[in-house]
């Protein structure tokens, strides 16, 4: 006859998968809401899915912003009705063992800069997921990539 240690590990072992698909429906979310924040220039909303300690690394290398950084980038252009569309074509994220953090990776398309991926952090605080880190980037095909490194050096000082 199994003990009720073995039955409730038993029973953790089910559940488990099941709260991991919850939390990463929910991270998808919070990455949803955060692109429709920004999409419609929703200051408030957009913001309030950042952890407090929160950074946003942009596609341009001087790019790293605290929270306070990129609000105050963002603010002027949000005031004016001017935010920024990514679509997301791919997804994937991960989460820790401990599911106190999660980590994605996403394929977004931009009518300007076509197709880009964002990386990223979120913790869990209290109960709710929160960006602690969004890293977005214009990936480069290894084709082109000797190229765009003699640009950039060349625009280098």
């Amino acid at each position: 006859m199994p003990s009720l240690r073995h039955l409730l590990l038993t029973l953790l072992m089910l559940i488990a998968p099941l709260a991991h698909a919850d939390d990463r429906a929910d991270v998808g979310a919070v990455l949803d809401r955060f692109h429709g924040a920004a999409a419609k220039a929703q200051f408030e909303p957009y913001f309030a899915l950042f952890t407090a300690d929160g950074v946003f690394i942009g596609t341009d290398a001087s790019e790293r912003w605290t929270v306070a950084q990129f609000k105050a980038y963002a603010k002027p252009h949000f005031d004016k009705g001017r935010g920024w569309t990514y679509t997301q074509a791919e997804r994937h994220i991960s989460l820790a063992p401990d599911g106190s953090h999660a980590f994605f990776d996403e394929l977004l398309d931009n009518a300007n800069l076509g197709r880009c991926r964002g990386t990223g952090v979120l913790r869990k605080e209290a109960g709710q997921w929160k960006i602690a880190q969004y890293h977005l980037t214009i990936p480069v095909p290894n084709a082109l990539a000797d190229s765009v490194v003699k640009q950039i050096r060349a625009a280098q000082p």
